[in-house]
């Protein structure tokens, strides 16, 4: 495989994708004298903020994909759930990365674990339902309890229903069949923890993974990040391993965030799998020597990639809408700062939901148990004004 043409500083990245993550992305090119231009339909978008331009057209809208293309070097997106055609289209144009290709796979659960099945990856085991028929017979199957889940635009939780016995499948199959999308259902797996790699591969096929994070989630949505995780080293290895052959299987030029469920005996399943920048991965910002949002403008650039290096324990924590609905939207952040080793990264949100991700904390430490106390410690001073 011959590596793609270098695109020296100055050059363009276009983003399909005006969230946090593509602000992130964007504010890592500038500090390496990247240009970048967003495509997104809302004119205040995080991502809007701090980029050199925007296109406000929906993401469906193949013309403003076309015209990112045309008005960009390379074209990357920060979320999964854009337009594939529209993406498509924008290829036409410039190179994409990761490509509409991997989108459609990961962005579509059953093409995704059957895609992971294909290159000899473990998952939980699942089944495909088209009917209450499917569901009722899949309890029988996968015993209880079980998950099932909308196969497309499903994030933090939505789209998912935890059966726990055979009553509640009819009021389950109902509440997520009203979506009008394919479903999918997996045994629940009685993991030990949750852990996330984020792999980052070259055109030329050179690979780097971050080292793995612990996640704590809170009604399904993220909550903590805890690096290093704590697991064995030998977990800690087939993980990056793990995320590396996946990254290679599926031909990713980009990243890819591989969400795997570490089991009581230590084997690991693969959940999900998402081609971009991940929140899980926040904590590389302050915690590693090369941030993946660096890491991924490198790869869009031609650059060359490095195995990037955890230079202390790194916890990092999520800050909700909750924050600033519980203190009338006046957060104490000067006494969040007070705690040593606290990094502060506000994404630009002007309307605070409960459960909508407004920031985010990173702490180094000496010790991951210190890295934890003092994140959620400074989380909780910006939370009290109130409390």
């Amino acid at each position: 495989m011959e590596r793609e043409s270098l695109l020296n500083p100055g050059s363009t990245i276009g983003i399909i994708g005006g969230g946090q993550l593509g602000r992130m992305l964007a504010i890592a090119a500038r500090q390496m004298d990247y240009r970048t231009v967003v495509l997104d339909p809302d004119p205040g978008c995080p991502s809007g903020q701090v980029t050199d331009g925007q296109i406000a057209e929906p993401y469906s809208s193949r013309d403003a994909s076309r015209e990112l293309a045309r008005s960009t070097d390379v074209v990357t997106y920060e979320f999964e759930n854009v337009d594939a055609d529209s993406v498509s289209a924008a290829a036409e144009l410039a190179p994409v990365h990761p490509s509409a290709s991997v989108l459609r796979t990961t962005q579509h659960r059953l093409h995704e674990k059957n895609a992971l099945l294909k290159a000899g990856v473990s998952v939980a085991p699942f089944r495909h339902v088209q009917s209450l028929e499917d569901l009722q017979q899949a309890g029988v199957d996968l015993g209880f309890p079980m998950v099932l889940k909308t196969a497309t635009e499903g994030y933090d939780g939505k789209g998912q229903e935890i059966i726990t016995r055979a009553e509640d499948i009819e009021r389950s199959y109902e509440s997520l069949a009203a979506r009008k999308t394919e479903l999918i259902v997996e045994q629940f797996v009685p993991f030990k923890m949750e852990i996330s790699t984020i792999c980052a591969r070259t055109a030329d096929g050179q690979t780097a993974t971050f080292p793995p994070s612990e996640n704590v989630h809170r009604n399904h949505i993220l909550d903590v990040s805890i690096v290093p995780a704590r697991i064995p080293d030998s977990v800690t290895e087939n993980a990056r391993l793990l995320a590396a052959d996946i990254a290679t299987q599926l031909d990713v030029v980009g990243l890819i965030s591989v969400e795997m469920f570490v089991t009581k005996e230590n084997e690991l399943l693969v959940n999900e799998l998402a081609p971009r920048p991940h929140n899980s991965g926040h904590y590389t910002m302050d915690g590693c020597d090369t941030s993946q949002f660096e890491q991924l403008v490198r790869v869009l650039a031609g650059m060359p990639i490095a195995e990037p290096k955890l230079h202390s324990p790194t916890v990092m924590v999520n800050l909700l809408g909750e924050v600033w609905v519980d203190t009338d939207g006046d957060p104490d952040w000067a006494r969040a700062l007070e705690m040593p080793g606290v990094s502060l990264h506000l994404y630009g949100k002007a309307e605070p939901r409960v459960g909508r991700k407004m920031g985010h904390i990173n702490v180094v430490a000496d010790t991951v148990e210190d890295a934890l106390y003092i994140a959620t410690e400074a989380r909780d001073r910006a939370w009290r004004r109130s409390r």
